[in-house]
């Protein structure tokens, strides 16, 4: 059996000699098979009339590996700086066996907490992840509102998915894995307003899912090859929203938005706000604890929509130039 693995992983856990600029603190796999997956969102290398690379994720390659070897290389992660495995799944006819596999091999073989990234699946299917060892699940709703959903993931796309099918699905995590173990991704500059990014963060804490944010990134080959990337002070701007919502500090009724639905104000007095931006934190890669995603939506030369590290003093004062806080 094989399944991929991202190159930065793989040069982590010493499969590859590759530089690498940042260390991955995830294990980042993929389920494997032979064709594309049959799913058609318009932003995706894997999409079924993607014309992108097999191998490749968002910019990032994932070459294939014998699943035996990725495990032996798995036993001594931790003390290569890992803190998490974090297997994605494709849509294809036996998916959710390998799936459930996967997990239960990397379960037997290493001590890492297991997260799944899976489009929506049966309570059954849930029950048997959870069983087989994975301790968190997302289920990538990717897009900030069901007309945008529709467009790249849906109908409008050619694709199975639907909003309402995902949303079911997010309760259903919960009720099997619990509030704060159910996570979803907001991929941002498909064409929504920070308000409708805010609004929609606030929803999923609300209900007790935590939200991964993505940059847009194109690749070319998708659908959405030519479609530009989010401005970086608007990503910082949701970015801010996301921590404050996250940790309880604000909330979307306290934030206000000008006539372009650009937030204006966080609901925070401005050195406060200053404070928190300072830490850099608001401005690191989120999703599940211990997740970093190096350079997955940007180049190291950047600009970093997400710090897979804390950001500097020269990154700071950037960032609160982008938030207006300078």
């Amino acid at each position: 059996m094989k399944v991929r693995v991202s190159t930065g992983t793989a040069a982590a856990l010493g499969l590859d000699r590759i530089a690498i600029m940042a260390r991955p603190t995830t294990a980042y796999l993929m389920l494997y098979c032979d064709g594309r997956c049959l799913a058609n969102c318009a932003f995706c290398p894997q999409a079924r009339s993607s014309r992108a690379g097999k191998h490749m994720l968002s910019r990032v390659s994932w070459p294939p590996y014998e699943l035996e070897h990725v495990l032996e290389a798995l036993a001594g992660a931790r003390a290569k700086g890992f803190k998490r495995a974090c297997v994605q799944a494709l849509l294809y006819p036996r998916f959710l066996a390998d799936l459930r596999a996967v997990v239960s091999a990397i379960s037997s073989s290493c001590d890492l907490p297991i997260s799944v990234s899976v489009q929506p699946i049966g309570a059954k299917s849930m029950l048997a992840l959870r069983d087989a060892g994975a301790e968190r699940i997302s289920i990538p709703v990717d897009a900030a509102t069901p007309a945008i959903f529709d467009k790249v993931k849906g109908r409008g796309c050619g694709g199975p998915y639907r909003w309402d099918g995902h949303m079911r699905a997010l309760e259903k995590a919960l009720r099997i894995f619990g509030p704060g173990y159910v996570g979803t991704h907001l991929i941002i500059g498909l064409g929504e307003t920070e308000r409708e990014a805010a609004h929609f963060i606030q929803a999923m804490y609300d209900m007790g899912v935590y939200v991964g944010l993505f940059a847009f990134t194109p690749v070319r080959g998708t659908k959405l090859e030519g479609w530009p990337r989010p401005d970086l002070a608007s990503y910082r701007r949701v970015q801010l929203a996301r921590y404050l919502i996250s940790e309880g500090l604000s909330h979307f009724k306290r934030m206000s938005f000008d006539a372009s639905r650009r937030i204006i104000d966080f609901g925070l007095p401005r050195g406060e706000l200053v404070e928190i931006a300072s830490t850099g934190e608001p401005f690191m890669t989120s999703g599940c604890p211990g997740c970093n995603r190096p350079y997955y939506n940007e180049r190291p030369s950047g600009p970093l929509y997400n710090y897979p590290f804390r950001p500097g003093e020269e990154d700071i004062k950037a960032i609160l130039a982008q938030l207006g806080l300078a």
